[in-house]
């Protein structure tokens, strides 16, 4: 099943309420490594794209700046119940991944964790968050991703069958979505569910301001 932002809307309302009772154990070591990768400092700016009910913010050092941006307004409801968080300046925004109601090159960092397995499609997604960056600015992702160059097997594609209709691709690949794109690699590691998940490391190459 294709992902689309209505079904992902309506999907994730329905998860909003046991989100983080049914997942944030499970996925609380890769969000806590995702971070600490990212190593932000105090005084930089951070987005958190797809931020969800908010999970990835308990996580943010102190001194930080951040917007977390996120289509469901459910799920941004549960954020704000996590707020405030001290010594951190922390505001929430409905947007869509695809098209950040965000300046260009206003942030130091953006952070997607478990939004490129989700929006329909990634390659903009993160595209959109490169664009958001300063110059040289990173980028940190916390997901799952089918290795690349490869097919997947024929229970994945059973099993994926039913996650797309629970809100998350299981057969994209990281490859496909950063092709083309001004990223490099700095640091890929295997994460949770036996390397299922993968904590990667980006940084920006080069941009033109007002490109989307």
């Amino acid at each position: 099943m294709e992902m689309n932002n209505q079904r992902n809307q309506l999907v994730y309302r329905l998860w909003a309420p046991v989100y983080d009772a049914v997942l944030e154990r499970l996925f609380r070591q890769g969000r806590r490594r995702a971070m600490e990768q990212l190593g932000l400092q105090a005084g930089e700016r951070v987005c958190l794209v797809g931020v969800g009910t908010g999970a990835d913010l308990l996580h943010l050092p102190k001194g930080v700046n951040s917007i977390g941006v996120d289509l469901s307004e459910a799920m941004l409801a549960r954020a704000e119940k996590k707020l405030p968080i001290a010594g951190c300046d922390i505001e929430l925004r409905i947007g869509d991944a695809q098209a950040l109601p965000l300046d260009d090159g206003g942030f130091d960092a953006v952070i997607l964790n478990l939004i490129l397995s989700v929006v329909p499609d990634p390659a903009r997604c993160m595209s959109e968050a490169i664009r958001v960056l300063r110059p040289g600015g990173r980028i940190v992702i916390f997901d799952k991703f089918l290795p690349d160059g490869t097919q997947p097997t024929w229970g994945r594609r059973l099993t994926n069958a039913f996650s797309t209709r629970l809100g998350t691709d299981l057969n994209r690949r990281l490859g496909d979505i950063l092709s083309g794109l001004p990223c490099e690699v700095v640091h890929d590691e295997p994460s949770i569910l036996w390397g299922m998940y993968r904590v990667v490391l980006l940084r920006q190459t080069a941009w033109q301001v007002g490109h989307r």
